[in-house]
């Protein structure tokens, strides 16, 4: 039938997210994704209109489900305990197959284009939002503003990140998520 799709797209986008993540947006052409999705490049063409619109497609759905973990980590009643889990969360992600972190990967790549910097930086004011409305339930908890805590906050989940790709030290990125958890809360 003209006009319906003829493949999984979840299952395609769970496979161009992956070799996106292991080859970066660049690194990664239309044929192989195409041999990568089992979907002929004119269909990935018609669906997505491009590589471009495949990889924020695929980073979209992704960061849903990691938004997900993330809610679920800061849903812990107590704000220290909230804010440890959203690391933990974090930190078991990014060694997941010791992929690290698909934003910040591609973040720091030149080559992202203004619609994927675009993308990105909603996934960062996604996730300083979240982080943001969990301070805003415990105020007289924090040491700094809510605002500037959240931004701390979240300018430390890049920060292990980078950590972790090169020191390959789970302990010691807890160490530190713990150690700035102990400042920012009372």
């Amino acid at each position: 039938m003209a006009g319906v799709r003829q493949f999984d797209e979840e299952q395609v986008l769970v496979d161009a997210l992956a070799l996106f993540w292991k080859k970066g947006f660049v690194g990664t052409s239309m044929q192989e994704l195409a041999a990568a999705t089992g979907v002929q490049r004119g269909s990935l063409y018609n669906a997505y209109g491009g590589k471009e619109a495949l990889f924020i497609a695929a980073y979209r759905r992704y960061l849903a489900k990691y938004m997900q973990g993330i809610k679920k980590a800061l849903a812990q009643p107590q704000l220290k305990d909230a804010l440890a889990a959203m690391f933990d969360f974090s930190i078991n992600l990014i060694r997941t197959d010791r992929r690290g972190c698909l934003t910040t990967k591609t973040a720091t790549s030149e080559s992202a284009t203004p619609a994927i910097q675009e993308a990105l930086r909603a996934q960062m004011d996604t996730l300083k939002a979240c982080i943001t409305e969990r301070l805003m339930q415990s105020p007289q908890e924090l040491a700094l503003p809510v605002a500037d805590a959240a931004l701390l906050l979240l300018t430390h989940t890049r920060g292990i990140v980078v950590m972790e790709r090169l020191y390959d030290d789970p302990e010691q990125l807890r160490n530190s998520a713990k150690a700035l958890v102990q400042l920012l809360v009372k």
